[in-house]
């Protein structure tokens, strides 16, 4: 988001957490926010009414009213209403807001059931396992596939096996992809869930797994360097051949053999 749309966007998560002050309605409200993302994406005259600067601020509140009192709980309209008061750069913006507060909303349920950490481990884990097993996901993605069939085959695979927070962000990535991919949606997922808690995510790869103690050690120096909470998810990957290789948003820190030895091919061949 750019402009205005991210101040209107930093007020709107301001609202979400104050309104997730009792977190009991975390999961539903999560659910009606995206439902709300869903309307403003099949809808694009809607979110032009919207997010359009011209019209009255009671208009587009009047025009929230019609479209979901009734429909939502009491919470989930005043959040759109507030959000409809502020300026947005672009439709889409307001739809992405939606769908980010809803992923959020989704986070502090979990959180409130101390499952935030499996939430952030099953998302990446899924992703993981989704871009490893082509059928899978082209089954998940195959837009030809009714929503019902894709959420039936993911109860299949997933219900009781992760937690129900997860369960539910997985469902909307496959049932509802908004042009992006499969994985992709699930790293956003997970890295907006991490940032509820206003930590990062590092990706680690090494040649053989991290001990408990290792992982301690290594999340505690990573925070110390980035003055936040760090969540590690480390892959295991044999063509880091030894030492490791770390990503943090944009940030790649490599310290593998791997590299050592191609910058030294790379030496030899100059």
């Amino acid at each position: 988001m750019r402009g205005p749309s991210r101040a209107s966007m930093a007020a709107a998560r301001e609202q979400l957490m104050a309104a997730l002050a009792d977190p009991s309605g975390a999961a539903a409200l999560g659910d009606e926010l995206f439902a709300v993302a869903h309307l403003l994406d099949q809808e694009p005259g809607l979110r032009r009414a919207l997010t359009d600067a011209t019209s009255p601020v009671a208009a587009r509140e009047g025009l929230v009213s019609q479209l979901l009192d009734g429909r939502v709980a009491a919470g989930t309209l005043d959040l759109m209403a507030g959000m409809v008061r502020n300026r947005w750069a672009a439709g889409r913006d307001l739809a992405d807001a939606a769908e980010q507060l809803g992923v959020l909303a989704t986070a502090a349920a979990a959180e409130s059931e101390g499952q935030l950490d499996d939430l952030e481990d099953e998302l990446f884990r899924f992703g993981r396992i989704v871009g490893t097993a082509p059928e899978l996901r082209s089954a998940l993605s195959d837009p030809k596939l009714p929503a019902d069939g894709k959420r039936g085959l993911l109860d299949t695979l997933l219900a009781g096996k992760v937690t129900p927070a997860a369960l539910r962000l997985i469902t909307q990535a496959a049932v509802y992809p908004r042009g992006r991919s499969l994985d992709a949606t699930l790293d956003e997922y997970a890295r907006l869930a991490a940032a509820w808690r206003q930590r990062l995510i590092a990706v680690v790869r090494v040649a053989d797994g991290l001990d408990e103690d290792q992982r301690l050690r290594l999340a505690a120096a990573l925070s110390h360097t980035y003055d936040r909470e760090i969540h590690l998810n480390v892959l295991i990957d044999p063509e880091v051949v030894g030492g490791m290789s770390i990503q943090i948003g944009d940030e790649f820190l490599d310290g593998s053999m791997a590299s050592r030895l191609a910058q030294l091919r790379q030496r030899l061949a100059s």
